[in-house]
């Protein structure tokens, strides 16, 4: 199949319909490929532009992803906070009961967005340290509104405060960033890990893993004397 050819954007609206192409082609070949993977120039030969034409739609390939990583911020926050919502509602006394189930929320919903999760580990390594300071205060600016809109979610579903509910948040993320790399899904290294019964211990099962870690730090914060 023949890549399409873009002609220059010649108002808002088509500069608009470039960048979406462009970010599209980007998750796609994320997704097939792993972040570390996709080059500038594989993005722009899936959209059939020149790697020099992107540039008068995004500063570097860092703003690509980085633009990627801000959606899907908000994707999971909307995610998230719809689905603790019922659990702040239920108002059941079991605390170790809602413990468990917002600790299963939080993993089950990044392990649903592995490129997502992809993007978590490269952002602050690599993304935040290749584009300019506005990128990175518009892409923080907003990450930091989801991290304090699922934490106040959170405590709506928990005993907790604010700052306890937005510091599970920023402990969710950078496990998953974490997890996820060493998980390495769909690579040969996965797959190696996988035929070395001497190297089992290396096959990393992120959702579990991330769950075990948040139960333990919700649970910590709930029975923490209200004093400290």
């Amino acid at each position: 199949m023949t890549s399409p050819r873009f002609e220059r954007a010649r108002s808002a609206e088509a500069k608009r319909i470039r960048q979406t192409a462009i970010l599209e082609s980007a998750a796609r070949l994320a997704a097939e490929h792993g972040i570390r993977e996709v080059t500038l120039t594989d993005i722009a030969a899936a959209v059939g532009m020149h790697k020099s034409a992107m540039l008068r739609y995004f500063e570097t390939r860092e703003e690509i992803f980085l633009r990627l990583s801000a959606s899907g911020w908000a994707e999971w926050s909307e995610a998230v906070r719809e689905r603790l919502g019922p659990l702040g509602d239920a108002g059941t006394s079991d605390s170790e009961e809602q413990i468990s189930t917002a600790a299963g929320i939080l993993a089950e919903t990044l392990v649903a967005r592995p490129v997502f999760c992809d993007l978590l580990a490269h952002t602050p390594l690599n993304l935040e340290r290749g584009v300019s300071f506005d990128a990175v205060r518009s892409f923080k600016t907003g990450a930091i509104a989801e991290v304090q809109a699922i934490g106040t979610a959170l405590c709506k579903a928990l005993p907790i405060t604010p700052h306890q509910g937005g510091s599970t948040v920023s402990t969710a993320v950078a496990m998953a960033g974490a997890l996820w790399q060493m998980a390495a899904p769909g690579t040969e290294l996965r797959g190696f890990y996988q035929s070395s019964p001497e190297l089992a211990h290396a096959v990393v099962d992120v959702a579990p893993q991330l769950t075990d870690v948040l139960t333990a730090l919700l649970r910590g914060y709930v029975t923490e004397p209200p004093s400290s």
